[in-house]
């Protein structure tokens, strides 16, 4: 894995780091290739900075300064402290790892501080509006078993917390739903999630009408030509309906995912019991969904309170 601005060996050192990030760490392909973009990108900073290619050595010898040249030039380019922060958890990973194997200090890199950032909240849709949704999708599409497709698409995601590769990836053997289903999610990290009775009857009236068979090893929702469902399908029904009943662009498949984490929560769900359900491999991860749901509390009490 040798390229520019890196000795072989260092190139050598992050592909098996990458290596065991997928293997042992069960990431994804995708947060493989941002580990890459962001790890390389350091390396290949550090190697104009400094002018000279970047052995292990010189790796094992890096000071603060470093990072804090590397973290202005990044944010000077315009990467978000968001973006930087992901970069920086790459990079520190990936030096730790490394210091392991080499046994060096890799103080002056893993006390690097992140750059502060507002984390985005979720943006949830009320209850009515989210069964005001599936009820129009349901209602859109003029063959009437990509409609009952795509209204069983959008009940899972609502009523089972499910995102829309998990719903997409099920195949004919999880058909009949189960009361219980085993989702492998992000990290290919299986859960289980409890199946509503809505979410059952909407996937058997889909399979009812489908002109497609349903097989074990095949996808379970189809295309028009019978193949795999293509997610910007659901997008695009979920953009028609959230027009058709004038709710925001912020209504978008993931935001059904995001109101049946915060409903479950304003019904009194247990914080770790929805970070099962979810899959979220960090519990501050789920905790956004509290500041969500204060968040909508105040400006009820704002709206409502006469001394407000």
């Amino acid at each position: 894995m040798t390229q520019p601005g890196f000795s072989p060996a260092t190139g050598d050192a992050l592909a098996r780091w990458l290596g065991q990030m997928r293997a042992l760490d069960g990431a994804s392909e995708h947060t493989i290739a941002a580990y890459r973009t962001d790890v390389a990108g350091f390396l290949g900073f550090l190697h104009g900075h400094h002018g000279e290619s970047l052995g292990l050595a010189r790796l094992g010898a890096l000071e603060q300064s470093d990072m804090r040249a590397w973290m202005a030039h990044e944010r000077g380019r315009g990467l978000s402290a968001r973006s930087l922060a992901r970069a920086l958890s790459s990079v520190k990973s990936f030096i730790r790892w490394l210091s392991d194997r080499e046994g060096f200090d890799a103080t002056h890199v893993l006390s690097a501080r992140a750059p502060k950032y507002t984390r985005k909240l979720p943006r949830p849709l009320a209850v009515d509006a989210a069964k005001a949704v599936i009820e129009q999708v349901e209602l859109q599409a003029m063959e009437p078993w990509v409609a009952a497709r795509d209204a069983a698409v959008v009940t899972l995601l609502y009523g089972c917390g499910l995102r829309i590769s998990e719903a997409l990836g099920l195949t004919g053997a999880a058909h009949p739903l189960p009361e219980v289903l085993r989702i492998r999610g992000k990290g290919d990290k299986e859960r289980l999630v409890p199946v509503l009775p809505a979410a059952r009857d909407a996937v058997a009236e889909y399979v009812r009408l489908c002109p497609w068979p349903v097989e074990a090893q095949a996808p379970l929702f189809r295309g028009v030509r019978g193949g795999a469902l293509n997610p910007r399908q659901i997008e695009k029904a979920m953009e028609l309906a959230r027009n058709a009943l004038g709710l925001p662009a912020t209504a978008t498949p993931h935001a059904l995912r995001h109101s049946f984490a915060t409903h479950l929560l304003a019904a009194g769900g247990d914080l770790r019991a929805i970070q099962e359900l979810l899959g979220h491999a960090s519990l501050a991860t789920t905790q956004v969904y509290t500041a969500v749901d204060t968040a909508r509390l105040m400006q009820v009490y704002q709206a409502a309170h006469p001394r407000a």
